[in-house]
């Protein structure tokens, strides 16, 4: 599967921000979709080290963000920072609508 199309993105955006009153549901919505749909644990490559990306959050200032870790090392990464591995892993399409939501 390519990766969507604009109206592709345009239209995942609406169906995670239909009931959204304002950016902050919005962000909401589109975090439910991205912890409902993204298929975790998956591994990829954070400047050279291996990680597993074990979920996403929300953090305090606003952004959505990944669950890495690597041993007993744990660390939040914003997930439109985070490289996806080839193939990607199911649900990452929602990452995309994600970033095209925060343009």
């Amino acid at each position: 599967m390519g990766a969507p199309g604009r109206a592709e993105l345009e239209a995942m955006v609406d169906e995670a921000t239909v009931d959204a009153y304002g950016e902050d549901e919005q962000l909401s919505g589109l975090f439910t979709m991205l912890r409902e749909n993204l298929a975790v644990p998956f591994s990829t490559t954070v400047l050279g080290v291996e990680v597993t990306v074990r979920g996403v959050d929300l953090a305090e200032d606003g952004r959505i963000v990944a669950l890495c870790s690597r041993g007993r090392v744990r660390q939040k990464i914003g997930i439109l920072e985070l490289p996806m591995p080839t193939p990607a892993p199911c649900g990452a399409e929602w990452v995309e609508a994600y970033r095209h939501w925060a343009g």
